[in-house]
């Protein structure tokens, strides 16, 4: 065991919530420890694969595209989207309205000084489309930030460089905490094993072998350590029934690593673990041609064209569209008896719609190359979704519909699909192409899609007809069910400091991020608003780092 070592703050995870909370502690002059399990070049943690989107309310990028947003319609859409029910959900609902002011006052400037600086067209990852008091956003929200994840976790990275340069911050990668300490009824520090170097690139399993053990002691202790979509099993333990069975079968969204560790443990020392039932998964996975970590898939964020159909060929039914209902989608999708759904669409949809969410496969947003994200509006797609058509498990490209059914009856263990059926269907709906109106409610949605700007320059083709050969040639996806995050998590109160069962702040120890539910044990009740992950991160990490310093 190593001699106890101490600091003022010690945060257990070297993520983005985990950097912020590292950022306002330093600053007001406390000497902070970081821990994590996993070793150095995963700085940053799970935001540095995101794709970097932010929702802003009246942002300027917002009105610029003649978008009308405020602060009431912002909360207005959340709660619709949460869906508070729960007596526990009173510190959530106040961390959401919290959140919601944030972002539509102090969190652009606050992220701007910080260096921060977002794409100019905003997107609208997640529409909804069950009315307009259902879920959804009701204008575009998403800013992409220039730079995508790295860009985000660049400016709190710098400042936690900087701070260790003034022997304020100390970071130990390898480090992996088993126990919370207690002393007096208050947490005072923790316990754990230190695993052997290792390096193995970002996000590659790392080896778990223990070489030491480590006691360290604190003033305060900020838990800061992710979610459980890496843990399939622990995933399909809290499913749901309103979500439908849980899945057979299911790919990672995450690093093996984000494996739900530190929710036990905090539970375990007392902490009050609320809304573990609450989930997001998506619904539109790829697996990766070129995988980092075991089962790793890739979220396509589709735009409205494609036609959607469950494992036996029938239609989505409506407002099940690409990029309007997630949820929705998941809990229909499992409710059908199969895992996996498909895309139908053309190569003029893929090109203009077809979006890779991840830093790696965005490389001109993640490089911040004008003349790159120039290609965006000329379509074409860029070379990471190139790649993915010539090489990706999941697509099929054909040039007539019966040799496409051939190829997708041949990627699943029995041939479900029938040609006739998916024939009639896919002429149905190019026939109401014949009018600039009809009833098909998918194309209705398009055409109103494509009435705003920015979904008309980057994110909607132009309505075509499918089975038209000039279109194609014709393309199928195959889609898995992909992990993500974990809304539920240790209850909070709007200060980070972590509850007991009868509610009352366990004393020394606070939490932030994806294991708190982005704030309060789930700011996001059931459902969440595009964007509101990283926004959740930083936002939560601010307040316990802020709290953990004694500062108001």
């Amino acid at each position: 065991m190593q001699t106890p070592l101490s600091c003022d703050v010690l945060i257990i995870g070297a993520g983005l919530s985990g950097l912020v909370a590292a950022a306002e502690a330093t600053a007001a002059g406390k000497k902070v420890l970081v821990l994590d399990q996993e070793p150095e070049q995963n700085l940053g943690g799970q935001a540095f694969w995101s794709f970097g989107g932010l929702f802003l309310v009246n942002s300027p990028e917002q009105r610029r595209l003649g978008i009308r947003d405020n602060a009431d319609l912002a909360w207005h859409d959340w709660q619709a989207t949460a869906g508070f029910d729960r007596p526990e959900d009173a510190w959530p609902r106040r961390w959401a309205e919290a959140y919601v002011q944030w972002a539509a006052g102090e969190k652009r400037s606050w992220l701007r000084e910080r260096g921060i600086r977002f794409f100019p067209i905003v997107g609208w990852a997640e529409r909804g489309g069950a009315g307009a008091s259902g879920p959804g956003n009701s204008v575009p929200r998403f800013h992409v930030t220039w730079g995508t994840g790295p860009g985000v976790v660049a400016p709190f990275i710098a400042q936690a460089r900087t701070a260790e340069a003034k022997g304020l911050l100390a970071f130990k990668f390898r480090h992996r905490v088993n126990e919370l300490v207690h002393t007096n009824s208050a947490i005072t520090g923790v316990r754990g094993n230190i695993l052997e170097a290792s390096d193995v690139p970002r996000g590659a399993p790392s080896s778990r072998q223990v070489v030491g053990d480590f006691e360290l002691s604190a003033g305060a202790v900020i838990v800061t350590a992710g979610g459980i979509g890496g843990n399939h099993e622990l995933v399909r333990r809290n499913w749901p029934a309103r979500l439908g069975t849980p899945p057979a079968h299911m790919i990672s969204g995450v690093p093996a690593h984000v494996d739900g560790r530190m929710l036990g443990i905090t539970e375990a020392a007392g902490g009050q673990l609320i809304n573990s039932d609450r989930m997001w998964h998506y619904t539109e996975g790829i697996q990766n041609w070129d995988p980092i970590w075991p089962m790793h898939g890739i979220r396509i964020l589709p735009g409205p064209s494609s036609l959607w159909f469950d494992a036996r060929g029938q239609r989505l039914p409506a407002p099940l569209f690409p990029g309007f209902d997630t949820l929705g989608t998941l809990a229909h999708i499992q409710k059908t008896g199969y895992d996996y759904t498909w895309f139908v669409l053309t190569q003029k949809i893929i090109e203009k719609e077809f979006a890779l969410s991840g830093s790696e496969q965005n490389p001109d947003l993640t490089n911040k190359s004008i003349a790159q994200t120039l290609g965006r509006v000329r379509g074409g797609g860029t070379p990471p979704l190139r790649a993915f058509i010539e090489k990706g498990a999941d697509f099929v490209v054909r040039h007539n519909l019966p040799d496409l059914v051939r190829g997708m009856n041949a990627l699943t263990p029995e041939p479900l699909l029938d040609l006739a059926t998916l024939q009639a269907e896919i002429e149905s709906r190019d026939r109401q192409l014949l009018n600039p109106f009809g009833k098909d409610e998918q194309l209705t949605a398009l055409r109103g899609a494509r009435k705003y700007i920015g979904d008309r320059l980057i994110r909607t083709a132009k309505p075509h007809a499918l089975l038209d050969p000039a279109n194609g040639p014709l393309i199928a996806v195959r889609l898995h069910i992909i992990t993500r995050k974990t809304l539920g998590g240790l209850h909070t109160d709007l200060q980070g400091r972590v509850l007991n069962a009868a509610g009352q702040p366990l004393p020394g120890l606070f939490a932030a991020g994806e294991v708190a539910g982005f704030g309060g044990g789930g700011m996001h009740g059931y459902r969440a608003l595009e964007g509101t992950f990283l926004g959740g991160c930083i936002f939560s990490g601010r307040a316990a780092g802020r709290a953990a310093a004694g500062v108001s």
